[in-house]
């Protein structure tokens, strides 16, 4: 059964959003800066790299080993990439088609990771991977043996699933599809997917299935979020997007203990509002980006959107830099912790506090030594607060492109991963350590 819900409820959270001064306390404070000499193998999007272009990591724990554990990352029409705690590549597997009548290859943009999900009566790890061309997710069964597997995924995907946003293959074709993705699992024996549409402002879920041996999923609810918005000038807003495009939403992440999803509207901000999807679901804009409420006009040669007036200051936040791009959280004991967000615009990080009114607490920015280089124009990241490798404090994951380099050819779109150590992040910006062991997210 699928549900569509007024989207009246989401416009009346905006109003009451912008009465609040955005996010300050972090308003004159420069970035911290970390460092990485751990990325991955570089993927290139053209014919000879197999049209690879890396979008969105997730990280596995072993539930024993923790040394074991593995990176997985979407590389969109070059399918997927595994790597272990030192970045080597484990397994490539392609963008095959899906398994349904109206197939097509796929286009893997999103992933994240579904922890104890039963399956033919054993109990499985499941890498959840949104797939853009078929309008669907896609299920790969994670090997116990991690790292050490000769086969870490094999796909298990159920036949001739419902598409999530569209009525039929002909409007799948117009690409308004499935693209963003976060797992949530609210109980043991229960987990559900949450997608985000391309160029739409619609946020759906959708309940993850066993069918016949394989997974699939069922009760698809979907939420239409703003779109446009009031501003204090009396004027109404609506972010500049090419014709027939509207600000969508991408990354995406939900709190495990308390069924809080965080959102990040790449031209507007970052929102949270509290699943399950229904009337409780009042959307709050947490903070906005930096050119929020600047009026812009679309020019279609130069295919850029500018500002109406370049005097223009705006409603903005001081430190989201659009697009506003990757979430994920990293839990403290209780409800402490961070909620982190790419800020694609200025190759920073921002981070907030998980609880409360999820006050700004700085950014940090990645810079690269000992042969890696800095990240610029993050999209996906992951983080986890588990001792993974050589990464005893925890472990942030993050997308990095373009990547440099000497051994780069900068001819070629080139992109690639890099490993963080969560430690060095707390240090730089006095944030705290917590480390779990097990790596079940439903029990932080």
């Amino acid at each position: 059964m699928t549900y569509t819900l007024n989207a009246m409820v989401a416009v009346g959270a905006v109003v009451a959003a912008l009465l609040a001064p955005p996010h300050a306390s972090a308003a004159t404070t420069q970035p911290a800066v970390v460092t990485t000499d751990n990325e991955t193998p570089v993927l290139y999007d053209d014919e000879a790299g197999g049209n690879a272009s890396g979008d969105d990591p997730a990280i596995w724990v072993h539930p024993a080993d923790s040394r074991k554990s593995m990176v997985i990352v979407t590389a969109k029409e070059g399918g997927l990439r595994v790597y272990d705690m030192g970045s080597r590549e484990l397994q490539s597997l392609p963008a095959t088609e899906a398994p349904r009548i109206d197939t097509a290859v796929g286009r893997y943009n999103n992933v994240d990771i579904a922890y104890g999900v039963s399956l033919a009566g054993r109990t499985v790890d499941v890498a959840v991977v949104s797939d853009r061309y078929n309008d669907q997710l896609r299920f790969f069964v994670i090997n116990p043996a991690g790292a050490t597997a000769r086969t870490p995924l094999v796909e298990v995907t159920a036949a001739d699933q419902n598409f999530l946003f569209n009525p039929d293959r002909a409007a799948v074709d117009e690409e308004h599809t499935a693209y963003g993705l976060a797992i949530w699992q609210p109980r043991p024996g229960e987990s559900y997917a949450v997608v985000t549409q391309e160029g739409a402002t619609t946020v759906a879920t959708a309940r993850i299935v066993e069918i016949g041996g394989k997974l699939g999923y069922t009760d698809i609810r979907r939420l239409t979020m703003p779109g446009t918005f009031r501003l204090p000038d009396g004027t109404t807003w609506v972010p500049c997007e090419e014709p027939g495009v509207l600000p969508q939403f991408e990354g995406v992440a939900v709190d495990q203990a308390s069924g809080v999803l965080y959102a990040a509207q790449e031209d507007v901000g970052l929102w949270r509002l509290q699943l399950p999807l229904g009337s409780a679901s009042q959307p709050t804009l947490i903070d906005r980006v930096k050119d929020f409420g600047i009026h812009d006009v679309y020019d279609s040669e130069t295919e850029e959107c500018q500002p109406v007036d370049p005097n223009a200051k705006g409603y903005g936040g001081n430190l989201l830099t659009a697009d506003a791009e990757g979430v994920d959280i990293y839990y403290g004991p209780g409800a402490s912790g961070y909620v982190l967000v790419s800020s694609q615009g200025d190759d920073t990080f921002v981070v907030y506090e998980r609880q409360g009114a999820n006050e700004a607490l700085g950014s940090f920015q990645v810079k690269g030594v000992d042969g890696a280089d800095d990240i610029n124009g993050s999209d996906g990241l992951a983080v986890t607060n588990r001792p993974v490798g050589d990464y005893r404090q925890g472990l942030l994951v993050t997308h990095d492109e373009p990547e440099t380099g000497p051994d780069v050819d900068d001819e070629r779109d080139a992109t690639n991963f890099s490993y963080v150590s969560w430690g060095d992040i707390a240090g730089a910006m006095s944030l705290t350590v917590d480390i779990r062991t097990g790596n079940d997210p439903r029990f932080r």
